[in-house]
């Protein structure tokens, strides 16, 4: 069988394997992927599809992301992108609101920056029932601080925050 342009990818995969101290029926058993399919991407024979590689990466906690750019599924850039966007979502110091606007901002850099959100990105579809004139009006209620202040948990409160008052 001829070899695909994945070796890099089963290379990287291999490695990622021993170093993790796992056989490959290890990683077989732990992703419900063949213990021979498994073999042939790391040879470079098969081109996984993102499903399995999800597995992989979940088995080996590693970044699915990376293995997407490793077999040409993903963009390096739009892999950096998503992963931004993960950071945001995942942190629990936040709200819902908050992410939405933290978003809606990112998204306008990179516009103003000259690169258009990766498809199915925007602000709005990843955090969920907030819209954007929702995110806009509570942005401006505080949730957007001027340059060298700092807009705190109770930045809406009407506190005021000015050291020197």
């Amino acid at each position: 069988m001829a070899s695909l342009n994945v070796g890099n990818l089963g290379e990287y995969l291999r490695e990622q394997r021993r170093a993790a101290q796992l056989s490959l029926r290890q990683l077989a058993d732990a992703t419900g992927v063949s213990n021979p399919y498994l073999s042939q991407i790391e040879r470079g024979l098969r081109k996984p599809s993102a499903d399995v590689l999800q597995q992989v990466a979940k088995a080996l906690r590693i970044s699915a992301e990376t293995l997407y750019v490793r077999a040409g599924i993903l963009d390096e850039r739009e892999r950096e992108e998503l992963e931004t966007r993960a950071v945001i979502l995942a942190d629990p110091s936040i709200n819902e609101r908050q992410k939405s606007v933290l978003l809606q901002i990112y998204d306008s850099f990179r516009r103003e920056n000259g690169y258009a959100p990766a498809p199915g990105t925007e602000a709005d579809a990843e955090v969920g029932s907030d819209t954007k004139a929702g995110a806009d009006a509570e942005a401006g209620s505080g949730a957007e601080a001027a340059p060298g202040t700092h807009a705190g948990p109770n930045a809406d409160a009407g506190e005021d925050h000015d050291p020197h008052s």
